[in-house]
């Protein structure tokens, strides 16, 4: 039989000691016997996703895990983003992530997720967006689409547009949007900035008289009243999973951006019913997914979002619980699949601090088990004591290759 893998990737979920926590980190306050297990029985180590010190996207560090250099593949995240969400980039297009937010008059933000804007509700606004006519620009057209609460994306179709532009939003609530600005002297990327001007000033005249805005804000609820963009990207090309290892790989994932880095990769995406993206996510579906998804491929990436969401949020109780249930997962995987023939890998794509709510370039914790891992001393899955696994000090790259080499999918190099 061959063998197969699941890589586990918990968002965010290394973090740094926590003063409320007796400057512990969530992972080492969890209950988590199904992690330490892991650890346990595997072998550990630490991962630089980027390089030291560099706070990771999600999207770069995704890249870097799946076995691919994000310093030579990476085109900027809002294409990734748009193709997540089911959106039709091509090359040429220019795309952007986006936030629904809360401006007052003076256009300073209030809330950069206009409190977690309901899906419902981020979809009704969708369509009235998708309803403007760019008359000034005759030959562009755009798409715009609504992904999970407060996130969607942008895509500009037509000639002569650039991803060298900078973002309108300021990242920090008490701060007014920004205009977008070209960042390369060419007609492309002036071009393309007064476009997305042009749109975000449609977008937010439309907003303010919506309905749906009219109704939050009876509910004493903050309006989106304004869509911010970042991330200007397009389609990074690089050679699919399948054709690097000869492997048929899926992901399961309900956050847009990972969809969108699996889907560049060669991904089958796999639905799950009530996955998504937030700490109210079935967990335990996805873990069943993953485990039904080893009969059809090779390797299966289970990503959940929820443990990053709290530490955005700086709620040290939430991501303590959602480490927990990931730990739940990781049981259900660990009783269900054959252990004989598959190989586990649990790892986290970023630390994310409770401290600063920010993605921080600290290291994070990885464990692989299966059936011919060379087990070290490691008996608890944490930042500190698999720092001390026989895996050592990796960059993010390095772990596909090591899993794939575990599979027999790696080539001789030499004679």
């Amino acid at each position: 039989m061959c063998s197969k893998v699941i890589l586990f990737i918990a968002d965010g979920m290394a973090d740094r000691p926590v003063k409320e926590l007796g400057w512990k980190t969530p992972l080492e306050v969890a209950n988590k016997p199904r992690l330490n297990q892991m650890a346990a029985t595997g072998i550990s180590g630490i991962i630089d996703p980027i390089a030291p010190g560099i706070p990771p996207g999600s999207d770069t560090s995704t890249f870097a895990l799946l076995g691919y250099d994000p310093i030579k593949v990476y085109a900027g995240r809002g294409a990734l983003e748009a193709m997540g969400i089911g959106l039709d980039v091509k090359p040429g297009d220019v795309a952007f992530r986006c936030n629904f937010a809360t401006v007052d008059e003076h256009m300073t933000v209030l809330d950069r997720r206009a409190g977690r804007i309901a899906n419902e509700d981020a979809s009704g606004l969708s369509t009235t967006l998708q309803k403007i006519k760019l008359v000034e620009f005759p030959r562009t057209r755009f798409t715009f689409k609504n992904a999970v609460q407060h996130r969607a994306a942008l895509v500009l179709h037509g000639a002569g547009l650039s991803s060298a532009v900078s973002d309108s939003d300021p990242e920090s609530v008490g701060k007014r949007v920004l205009e977008v600005e070209p960042l390369e002297r060419t007609k492309a990327a002036k071009q393309t900035a007064h476009l997305v001007n042009t749109l975000a000033h449609e977008f937010h005249k439309a907003l303010k008289k919506d309905e749906v805005n009219v109704e939050r804000i009876k509910r004493k609820l903050p309006p989106a009243n304004v869509v911010l963009f970042r991330g200007a990207g397009t389609v990074p090309l690089v050679s699919s999973l399948q054709d690097r290892f000869g492997i048929k790989p899926a992901c399961i994932a309900a956050v847009s951006l990972i969809r969108g880095v699996s889907k560049v990769v060669g991904m089958d995406l796999i639905d799950v019913k009530g996955a998504t993206g937030t700490p109210q996510t079935d967990y335990m579906a996805k873990a069943r997914a993953a485990a039904r998804a080893l009969s059809k491929y090779d390797f299966v990436l289970l990503h959940v979002k929820a443990t990053d969401v709290a530490s955005h949020d700086g709620n040290a109780k939430l991501k303590i619980d959602v480490i927990e249930k990931i730990d739940k997962m990781m049981g259900y995987l660990l009783d269900t699949v054959d252990m004989e023939s598959v190989y586990i890998a649990i790892t986290a794509d970023h630390t994310t601090s409770l401290l600063t709510r920010n993605h921080e370039g600290d290291v994070v914790p990885v464990a692989i088990a299966g059936p011919e891992v060379r087990r070290d001393d490691v008996t608890e899955f944490n930042e500190r004591t698999c720092a001390k696994g026989g895996l050592h000090r990796l960059r993010g790259f390095d772990l596909m290759s090591i899993l794939m080499g575990l599979i027999g999918k790696t080539k001789k190099f030499g004679s």
